[in-house]
Order: C-alpha cells, then sequence, then structure tokens
C-alpha cells in the first residue's frame, strides 16, 4: 500500500486561491439579495436598515464558534464591515463621533465598526454629536460612556419622541485588549421595533441623592451610568435591565424627589469572551 504523497507548497497555495475565489462569489451573491432587498423596499415602508439586536447576535454567535489561528479581532472586524457597508449601500449614512477626549480611539472604534466606506464626521463634544443625528436624514453617532463633568447633562438631549435615542453600546464582544475597545455609545433616530431591549436607558432628575437610592435601584436591576448638577437638581443617566419594568425604575427613584423621567434608549447586554484566540 503507498503512501499519500505530502502536500505540496502549490497544493496549498490553490486551496488559499480556491477559498479567496469562493469567499469573493458569497459576497457578491450577498449583494444581489442586497439589491432585491433594496428593491422591494420602494414598494414597501420596512423602516431603517439599522438592525443592532440582529448585529449583536451575530457578533456574539462569531465569537462563541470561533477557533484555529486567526485571531477574533479579524473576524469581528470582517463581519462588522460586511454589515456597515451592506447597510451603507441600502442607505447612505454617516458616522459622527465626539472626539473631545481624543481622536484615536474613537476613529479606531468607528474604523473596526464601520469601516472605511461609511464617512466619519468629527465634532467637538457629545451633544454636537447628537445635534448632527438629529439633524441628518439618518445617521449615527458615537461618543465614549464614561464622559465627563464638562461634556454636561447630554442624555438630557436625547428626552423627546423623535430626538435621537442610544441604540447600541460598542464594541458588541468584549474581551481584554480589543482593538477598539473603548466603550462607547451608538445614537440613531428613533427605531421603533428594530430596537434590542436588554437594556434599556433613562434620563431622571431628582432632587438629592442618598446611597439608598443607589440601593434601591439595585434592587431592580438598575444603576446610575452618569451624574451632573442640573440647577438645584440632580440629572441622572439610569441603566436598567431591560426585564424590568419602567415603572418600577420609576418608582425607585421617588423617595429621592423624582421630578422628571423618560426613557432614551436601549442595547444589547454586555457579551465577554476571556481572550481573543
Amino acid at each position: 500500500m503507498t503512501e499519500a504523497a505530502p502536500t505540496s507548497l502549490a497544493d496549498l497555495r490553490g486551496e488559499i486561491d480556491r477559498i479567496d475565489s469562493a469567499m469573493h462569489a458569497l459576497l457578491m451573491e450577498r449583494s444581489q439579495v442586497i439589491e432585491t432587498l433594496i428593491s422591494i423596499k420602494k414598494t414597501q415602508a420596512s423602516g431603517s436598515a439599522f438592525r443592532p439586536g440582529r448585529e449583536a447576535d451575530i457578533m456574539k454567535r462569531l465569537a462563541l464558534s470561533h477557533k484555529g489561528l486567526l485571531p477574533l479581532d479579524t473576524v469581528e472586524s470582517v463581519w462588522r464591515i460586511i454589515i456597515a457597508t451592506f447597510t451603507y449601500v441600502q442607505a447612505n449614512y454617516s458616522v459622527h463621533a465626539d472626539i473631545s477626549g481624543g481622536d484615536a480611539a474613537m476613529r479606531d472604534s468607528a474604523r473596526f465598526h464601520f469601516g472605511f466606506t461609511v464617512p466619519f464626521i468629527t465634532h467637538e463634544d457629545a451633544r454636537s454629536v447628537i445635534r448632527a443625528v438629529a439633524e441628518s436624514a439618518g445617521d449615527l453617532g458615537i461618543f465614549r460612556m464614561d464622559q465627563g463633568a464638562s461634556a454636561g447633562i447630554w442624555w438630557s438631549d436625547l428626552i423627546g419622541a423623535d430626538a435621537p435615542k442610544i441604540i447600541a453600546r460598542l464594541p458588541f464582544v468584549e474581551r481584554p485588549n480589543h482593538p477598539a475597545g473603548t466603550p462607547v455609545y451608538c445614537i440613531a433616530k428613533p427605531l421603533a421595533d428594530a430596537a434590542v431591549r436588554e437594556i434599556v436607558l433613562y434620563a431622571a432628575r431628582v432632587e438629592r441623592w442618598s446611597e439608598s437610592l443607589r440601593h434601591g435601584l439595585a434592587e431592580h436591576l438598575a444603576e446610575v451610568s452618569a451624574s451632573a448638577a442640573d440647577g438645584s437638581h440632580l440629572s441622572l443617566l439610569v441603566a436598567a435591565s431591560g426585564e424590568v419594568d419602567q415603572a418600577a425604575i420609576r418608582q425607585a427613584l421617588v423617595p429621592a424627589g423624582l421630578s422628571d423621567f423618560a426613557e432614551i434608549g436601549s442595547h444589547a447586554a454586555r457579551f465577554s469572551v476571556k481572550s481573543a484566540r
């Protein structure tokens, strides 16, 4: 019985070429499906092309099934760019970014998650990003979650039925040494049925702060993500589990002298992996 001849470098390179051609063919096939989708949307009112919940689910499945030498960073970035670019060809949009905390981190986040086809527009602060999105036809905005006190009460600009809302928290998949690991909120005009509500965000205004307020919110799977003085009151950004009724969150704030309360967006829950394999 003769042994099989060892695979040559030429054979392996041929396999790589075959796989590359197949990948390109599949991308072109995907674009044909998108063309059909666009033509259908011309005859049906289908709403925004953004689907943050679907995108988060895709990223989670990729992270859980990934193995081998190829870094997860590369796989996530490739899929993010495919999703973002095909969304762009359905309806052109730009990404507005607050670079008050530095340009590099925000540019890395935008390019990792949206690629280079989608235009990247910089702004001086979060509130400028919110205004730009509000005035656009359908753009996105990103700004750091860890805004300092100098950023002002930016979350109040998201109050109102027609105001932009938080639709995602990036990155979708968290892990050590993520190449675009700066935590950012992503905003868009209201998405109606496309929003994912694992974490719901509220803007609240109270008369005073106390540790009992923190404990009361924790009992309802909620926490204060940011706060700022608002005249004689305190303005809060509250993040809560989407499984908890809004009325319960509101009631937990009443002992602090609640005067205003409004939902300002939602996003997928944090999903973490130990390392970028």
